[in-house]
């Protein structure tokens, strides 16, 4: 059997450009569909854990897909706003604990999650390091973005404005890290946190300033009239919040009137979740309640569709190569038909010459098995970060 296989091997390393089109080919027709399955499963996997671990959610009518994205995975696009009040309607209902969300700010390319401290009991996440948030101004990093800036407690991170020319729109803050979160394998970890104030802060909704009516402050009064007292455009405005000058941070308006992009809705139970819905349902409704699982199942059943499409392609692009395959391997034996002979002259019996050319076939065939097994592999560890990647 070893003069087998070495004659084989011989072979095909003498005919390394036609050896290497042949396992290339094969490869990739494994590869596709297996890689494309792998793809979608992993989809599938993390999509519909993190939709069926938030029963509710609540926005603006509009795009169901871009609340839901937004809302569990931060992505850019930012669905309409709506008033801060609705956490109050859906808490004040007394049928689900309401979670406020302000995902539109960013801090380089990482989402800043304007929220409250229910949101890391209800995802179950802790701090790895350092302590939660205490006072306006304070963030809490996931545990990649921590890694990949290299930020701890104790550390700043500035928030980044909408445009580069906004100058009277988002306001740059200087915020505070006190602590990091412990890994969790969700799109947490790559999310900087902030209580839902800070981010309107951010917006601008709020703001600090020197106590105008201390004596060191005069040059920044324009008048004083009934005890009030106006500042004009010399005033300089905090961008960073410290424990001297937390107190002077003020809000303009009524807070119920503030936005926030979405309500995470966390029913007592099933009969209070069918309550909720209902509530909703009005036809002048302006705001939607979606279950994230159904809305990505819409989706996913989207994505199954092109996919079997694509497979069938792949596969009759598969047929065609293969075929191309078993035609080159009987036109290379009929142009060695000589060497064949010559094996037969010098003693090798037939079923022997026969085992050396299928050995060949086999060779190649195994081989590329082989790569196209270990790409899949390979595509499998990657699909997690890269499908965050995309959502995002």
């Amino acid at each position: 059997m070893k003069d087998v296989l070495y004659l084989a091997w011989r072979y095909l390393a003498h005919h390394r450009v036609k050896t290497t089109v042949l396992v290339a080919s094969i490869t990739l027709i494994l590869f596709v569909p297996a890689a494309l399955r792998t793809i979608v499963s992993r989809s599938e996997e993390q999509l519909t854990a993190r939709a069926e671990a938030t029963p509710l959610v609540v926005g603006t009518k509009g795009s169901p897909l871009e609340l839901v994205l937004s809302s569990l995975y931060f992505g850019q696009d930012v669905p309409e706003r709506m008033p801060f009040g609705e956490a109050g309607r859906v808490r004040e209902s007394g049928l689900a604990q309401a979670i406020p969300l302000y995902v539109r700010f960013r801090a380089g390319d990482d989402p800043i999650v304007g929220t409250n401290l229910d949101y890391f009991a209800f995802r179950g996440l802790r701090i790895a390091s350092g302590r939660m948030i205490t006072r306006l101004g304070d963030c809490v990093l996931g545990a990649r973005v921590a890694k990949e800036r290299d930020l701890g407690p104790g550390d700043a991170l500035m928030s980044s404005p909408e445009t580069v020319f906004d100058l009277a729109g988002v306001y740059p803050l200087k915020m505070r890290v006190t602590g990091v979160l412990a890994p969790s394998g969700t799109p947490d970890d790559e999310a900087v946190f902030v209580d839902v104030k800070t981010a309107w802060v951010i917006e601008g909704l709020a703001h600090g300033h020197a106590d105008l009516t201390d004596p060191d402050a005069a040059a920044g009064v324009l008048k004083r009239e009934d005890g009030r007292v106006v500042g004009n455009a010399s005033v300089v405005q905090f961008n960073e919040i410290t424990d001297e000058n937390v107190d002077s941070f003020h809000f303009h308006g009524d807070v119920a009137d503030f936005p926030i992009t979405a309500v995470l809705a966390v029913p007592f139970d099933r009969k209070s979740s069918a309550l909720l819905r209902g509530r909703y349902e009005a036809p002048d409704e302006a705001r939607q309640i979606l279950q994230p699982a159904a809305v990505l199942d819409d989706l996913l059943g989207d994505i199954l569709t092109v996919e079997k499409f694509v497979v069938v392609a792949f596969l009759l692009v598969g047929l065609a190569t293969l075929a191309t395959a078993a035609l080159v391997f009987l036109l290379s034996m009929r142009l060695r038909r000589r060497e064949i002979e010559t094996l037969v002259k010098i003693g090798g019996s037939k079923p022997r010459v026969t085992a050396i050319l299928l050995t060949e076939v086999a060779a190649v065939l195994v081989a590329s098995a082989v790569l196209a097994a270990l790409l899949t592999w390979l595509v499998s560890g990657m699909a997690t970060e890269r499908i965050r990647t995309w959502v995002g």
